[in-house]
C-alpha cells in the first residue's frame, strides 16, 4: 500500500527516512507533484523508471535546497548564476555542467555530461529536502507520458501500489512544469514551463532561443509524445466536432473552460486538473478539442504541453 503523509513533521520525517532507505516518495512542489527518490542511489533511480514506465534515455531533474547544495554538483556558469540568483527558489529548471565528483548516479543523466537542477519554492518541499539533507531525482509523479499531477490524489490515481508514499501539500498553485534552461554560453529555452520567457529575458537582457531534440532528449520533458490522456485531442479548436468535447478559452465556449475569462495564469494551473476532467468526461475512445490559447507569457508553456499531448502516440 502505499502512504498518505501529512505535511506535518512526522510526516515529514516517515517521507526522509523512506527515501534514505532507498524507497520512493512523491511530494509536492509549486509545480507539479514530483516523484522523489536518492539521486545519488542508481537502485532509487532505476524505481523511479520503473515506476512510471519512463524511457531510461530520458534524463531526470535533481531538486535541492539552495543555491550552494547546486554548487557542489554542478559547475554554475555567470548567466545560470543571474538566473538562479533571480528566480531560484521557484519553477526554473538549469541544465549544468554535472561536476565529476558529484555523487549522482549517471542513470539520472541519462549518460549525459549535464545535469538539470532545480530549487523549489513549496514550503513543503523545503522542509523535505533539508530534512531528508541531499539530492532528490524527481520527475513528474505520474506514469510516463500521462497527465502530470496536481494534487495527491491524482499521484495515488496513477501510481498507488508502485511507490512507497505521497506527501500531502495540497494542490500545486502553478500546475505546470518548471522552465528549462539551458543558459551557458548561450541561453536556450529546452522547455517552456511556468516561468515566462519575457522574465527570464527581462532578467539576463538578451532574448532567449528555443531549442531541443525530441528524439534524443538534453534534459526533461522534451519527448514529442508527452502529458498525453487516453482520448484524442485537437487543438486550435472553435467549435466540436461530432463526438468531441470542447475545452473552451476565454470566448470560445466548452463543455469546460481552462478560463472563461481568458486568463493565461489561470489556464495554467487548471491545465491538469482538465486534462483528467476531460479525460474522463470523454470516455473510452473519446475525443477532446481545445480552443486557442494565446501564444504569449504562460501561453506558450500552455501550448507547449497541449501540442505533446496532441501528438501521435509511441
Amino acid at each position: 500500500m502505499t502512504e498518505l503523509l501529512s505535511p506535518d513533521p512526522s510526516g515529514i520525517a516517515r517521507a526522509a527516512g523512506l527515501l534514505a532507505d532507498g524507497a520512493l516518495v512523491a511530494f509536492p512542489t509549486e509545480t507539479v507533484y514530483g516523484l522523489g527518490g536518492d539521486a545519488r542511489s542508481d537502485r532509487a533511480v532505476a524505481r523511479i523508471y520503473e515506476a512510471k514506465g519512463r524511457p531510461s534515455f530520458n534524463p531526470l531533474i535533481v531538486h535541492l535546497p539552495d543555491l550552494i547544495a547546486v554548487d557542489k554538483i554542478a559547475h554554475v556558469g555567470p548567466k545560470a548564476w543571474m538566473l538562479a540568483q533571480a528566480f531560484w527558489p521557484g519553477p526554473l529548471t538549469l541544465v549544468l555542467p554535472l561536476r565529476e565528483d558529484a555523487g549522482i548516479s549517471p542513470l539520472v543523466t541519462a549518460g549525459l555530461p549535464t545535469v538539470a537542477v532545480r530549487v523549489p519554492a513549496h514550503p513543503l518541499a523545503q522542509k523535505l529536502l533539508r530534512t531528508f539533507a541531499g539530492p532528490l531525482a524527481a520527475p513528474s509523479a505520474n506514469p510516463s507520458g500521462r497527465v502530470s499531477p496536481t494534487r495527491a490524489d491524482h499521484v495515488l490515481d496513477g501510481l498507488s501500489g508502485r511507490i512507497a508514499a505521497v506527501l500531502d501539500g495540497g494542490p500545486c498553485a502553478v500546475g505546470l512544469e518548471s522552465t528549462i534552461v539551458l543558459a551557458d554560453p548561450e541561453p536556450v529555452i529546452l522547455r517552456p514551463g511556468g516561468l515566462p520567457a519575457e522574465a527570464l529575458e527581462a532578467a539576463l537582457g538578451e532574448p532567449l532561443a528555443t531549442g531541443g531534440d525530441a528524439g534524443k532528449p538534453t534534459s526533461p520533458g522534451q519527448l514529442a509524445s508527452h502529458y498525453a490522456p487516453e482520448a484524442a485531442v485537437r487543438l486550435e479548436a472553435l467549435e466540436a466536432r461530432e463526438g468531441e468535447l470542447l475545452v473552451g478559452f476565454g470566448g470560445v465556449k466548452g463543455r469546460l473552460s481552462l478560463s472563461t475569462t481568458g486568463d493565461v495564469v489561470e489556464a495554467a494551473a487548471r491545465l491538469f486538473q482538465i486534462l483528467r476532467d476531460a479525460d474522463q468526461l470523454a470516455g473510452p475512445g473519446g475525443r477532446i478539442a481545445f480552443a486557442p490559447v494565446p501564444e504569449r507569457g504562460l501561453g506558450r508553456a500552455i501550448n507547449d504541453r497541449l501540442r505533446r499531448a496532441a501528438a501521435p502516440r509511441p
